[in-house]
């Protein structure tokens, strides 16, 4: 019987070594299955254009099958909590934002998880500022004239934004309180709605993020008043910033990261950050995110992670003063 134990220890330990060895050797032969990016936006909106690039270049330069799957509302919570909730396999990942990962807690009640807890950073994107914007057929000039208007009847201009308590429309919030104007807010679920409803004139502003918008703006339907970014944006140069119209020192910018269920492998995560980052230092993939008005930045998934963390934490309190609360 001692021997008999004996031996079965030993295939055991072989079997667990080999395991073992086999778990450390998958990296190499990942994937081996399409990979779900979840988006948790509709389609044609910012967050989707940029996920479907990267998925895109993806297989062209790492020859993977990368699925986008849109798993929009809630601004952009429900697809962050699909992505919470999946297998740490490395075959589902998420492309977030800072406004679902870190104004979403604190605006929506009872979110079964934490950004900072949850969720395993993998490689930062893209970062962007907010755009004002108004169809090519408004009334509306410039930023100066938006104010005028609101000035001389409060309540009268009405802006549509992708949904309540997205930092897009926290930066048309922020906006009215530094211009002193009351602008009525029209919340939708997503980008593309909105951009439609601006160009038809149902609402008189959009507030997007500027890859949303570029289509538009390029073929000359939407016209550009102002980026909220601190400096202008390179893909639209011409076009001023707030803090250049009048409103010094306003800033507010969003970003865009892949992320994995927490507890995917290291060893996948260092995977798909490796081959994500060389994708953007291509100088293409530079050109196509810049083209839809994004700015692409590469950093350490520690370094993401250490964003997400400071930004959690910092937007808690520009969201409590808002006073925006989603039950």
């Amino acid at each position: 019987m001692i021997r008999t134990l004996l031996s079965f220890t030993a295939l055991a330990f072989v079997a667990a070594t080999g395991a073992h060895a086999q778990g450390a050797a998958a990296p190499a032969d990942y994937p081996t299955k399409p990979i779900r990016m979840i988006v948790p936006f509709p389609p044609g909106g910012g967050t989707d254009i940029l996920a479907r690039l990267v998925g895109t270049k993806l297989g062209e330069t790492a020859h993977w099958t990368v699925v986008a799957d849109n798993r929009a509302g809630a601004g952009g919570t429900l697809g962050i909590t699909e992505a919470v909730k999946a297998a740490p396999t490395g075959y589902d990942i998420v492309m977030g934002q800072k406004d679902n990962l870190v104004i979403g807690p604190w605006l929506y009640k009872n979110l079964p998880w934490d950004p900072t807890r949850d969720l395993t950073p993998i490689a930062h994107v893209a970062y962007t500022p907010v755009l004002i914007a108004t169809s090519a057929n408004s009334r509306f000039k410039t930023l100066a004239d938006v104010v005028a208007a609101a000035k001389a009847k409060p309540g009268s201009i009405t802006y549509g934004s992708p949904g309540n308590g997205t930092s897009i429309q926290l930066a048309g919030d922020l906006f009215e309180k530094a211009a002193g104007v009351k602008l009525v807010h029209v919340p939708y679920k997503g980008s593309s709605p909105a951009l439609m409803d601006a160009l038809s004139g149902n609402v008189d502003l959009l507030v997007s993020s500027v890859p949303s918008a570029m289509g538009q703006i390029k073929s000359g339907k939407l016209r550009p008043l102002a980026v909220t970014s601190a400096k202008r944006s390179s893909s639209l140069p011409d076009v001023p910033t707030v803090a250049e119209s009048g409103y010094a020192g306003f800033d507010v910018s969003t970003w865009y990261g892949l992320l994995a269920p927490a507890n995917t492998p290291p060893a996948v995560v260092n995977r798909i950050h490796a081959e994500v980052n060389k994708l953007l230092a291509m100088p293409d993939v530079k050109a196509a995110i810049q083209a839809q008005g994004a700015e692409p930045e590469t950093m350490t998934a520690a370094q993401f992670g250490a964003l997400i963390k400071a930004d959690h934490a910092k937007w808690k309190g520009i969201v409590e003063a808002s006073g925006a609360k989603i039950d």
